[in-house]
């Protein structure tokens, strides 16, 4: 049975919709590869507790990363609640798996399509427990960014 829930968290909700795009952009790229001149750049979280990357590469990234999917990579498989992919650096393939909960940026530049997202975990997105604005790592309270100026026009 779920909780009882005093409002709806209505930010959580667009946010997890926002992220679908993402899903479903990935599941385009593993069925088919990128069309065209596609690209994504995608900004995670490396020190999200599911994110799952080489030792070195944390030790390079320890807060967080961006990889860019072009034209190297392969193993490509997007899952419910994360993808993975092989990649190289530094002439070395590795597998990072990047739950969708870590990534804080996606954008392809081709389009001129970003989305900018808050980490916060295990945060229920149909009501906010702390009745307050969410807030950066730093403390500060942090502001919601319009896609509007993404979009192709």
């Amino acid at each position: 049975m779920s909780e009882y829930l005093d409002e709806i968290n209505y930010d959580k909700l667009i946010e997890l919709s926002l992220k679908q795009v993402i899903v479903e952009a990935l599941k385009i790229a593993e069925r088919q590869g990128l069309p065209g001149e596609n690209h994504f750049y995608i900004t995670f979280k490396t020190d999200h507790p599911r994110t799952q990357i080489s030792k070195g590469l944390l030790a390079q990234y320890p807060h967080d990363m961006t990889i860019v999917i072009q034209h190297q990579y392969s193993n490509l498989i997007v899952n419910k609640d994360s993808f993975s992919i092989d990649l190289s650096f530094n002439g070395i393939p590795q597998t990072l798996i990047i739950p969708f909960d870590a990534i804080t940026y996606f954008g392809d530049p081709y389009a001129k399509f970003g989305l900018s997202f808050a980490t916060k975990d295990s945060e229920t997105p149909y009501g906010n427990e702390e009745n307050e604005a969410p807030r950066k790592a730093s403390g500060e309270i942090a502001s919601v960014v319009s896609i509007d100026a993404f979009r192709k026009k």
